[in-house]
């Protein structure tokens, strides 16, 4: 009766278990931008900006100022299109509208005005 029970729990478990979707997004991963003025437009005193997008539709920003981290918190992104959108809960940051394309130098992302919004890492 025993061995009846656990097969019994066993098999639910592994019915109960639902597929992970996988996410290869081309956005999934390190982005940089180094900022050519000591302000950003969410008013940071930076001299570096790094973005981390991860599978799961979350990330971490980093603000970097003379090499050393002066400003850390976590994101949203989701893709409308080929617009992506990051978005940052908890804060008073504006939302991020920034579409990807590819140049000589490598892929970028650019704010859906033109400019530059950053760089992925290789």
């Amino acid at each position: 009766m025993k061995y009846v029970f656990s097969c019994l729990i066993l098999m639910v478990f592994i019915t109960s278990c639902s597929k992970i979707e996988e996410n290869n997004d081309p956005i999934i991963g390190i982005w940089n931008h180094t900022v050519k003025t000591a302000t950003n437009t969410n008013k940071m005193v930076v001299d570096n900006e790094e973005w981390i997008f991860n599978d799961v539709y979350l990330g971490r920003f980093h603000g970097y100022k003379d090499g050393q981290v002066v400003y850390l918190t976590d994101f949203n992104w989701t893709v409308n299109g080929d617009i992506y959108i990051v978005s940052y809960p908890g804060t008073d940051f504006p939302d991020d509208l920034v579409k990807m394309q590819e140049t000589e130098e490598g892929t970028i992302l650019l704010r859906t005005e033109g400019e530059v919004f950053a760089e992925k890492q290789k």
